[in-house]
C-alpha cells in the first residue's frame, strides 16, 4: 500500500488576492478554481512539477479568520524544496516577498524564511 499527501488546506481571506499572490510572487501555477456556490470555489494551487497542491479555504467563520496567517500558532507552515536557491530567492526578492531570516547553510541544505501575503512562514530549502 501507498499513501501520501497531496493536497493541503491553506485558510485566505479572499480567493483573488490569494491567487494572484501565489502565481504572480511565487510563481505557482493555478489548477483549478471552480466555483461551487456563491461563496465557496475550489481553488488549487502548485509550485510547476509539485505532486502537492494547496486548496485555498476562504474563512467561513470568526475562528477561521482568526487562523489567517497562523495557522501553526507562528511556526513556519510550510517547507519548499528548490534545485535553484539562487534563482528562486531572486525571484522573492524581485516580486517583494517579505524575507524573514535571510539564507544560511544548516546541515541540511541552504535555506530561508519568508512569509507569505498572509503572514504563513515558509522554509526554502535546498537540500543538500
Amino acid at each position: 500500500m501507498k499513501n501520501q499527501l497531496f493536497q493541503l488546506t491553506l485558510v485566505v481571506r479572499d480567493y483573488d488576492e490569494a491567487i494572484d499572490f501565489y502565481t504572480k510572487k511565487l510563481g505557482f501555477e493555478l489548477l483549478e478554481d471552480t466555483k461551487l456556490s456563491d461563496t465557496k470555489r475550489w481553488v488549487r494551487v502548485a509550485p510547476p512539477g509539485s505532486e502537492v497542491s494547496l486548496l485555498f479555504g476562504k474563512a467561513a467563520s470568526d475562528a477561521q479568520e482568526k487562523a489567517i496567517g497562523n495557522q501553526t500558532g507562528g511556526r513556519v507552515f510550510l517547507f519548499m524544496h528548490t534545485d535553484d536557491f539562487d534563482g528562486y530567492y531572486a525571484q522573492l526578492e524581485a516580486n517583494g516577498v517579505q524575507i524573514i531570516r535571510e539564507p544560511s547553510q544548516e546541515p541540511y541544505g541552504r535555506v530561508c524564511v519568508f512569509s507569505d501575503l498572509y503572514g504563513n512562514l515558509w522554509d526554502l530549502i535546498e537540500p543538500k
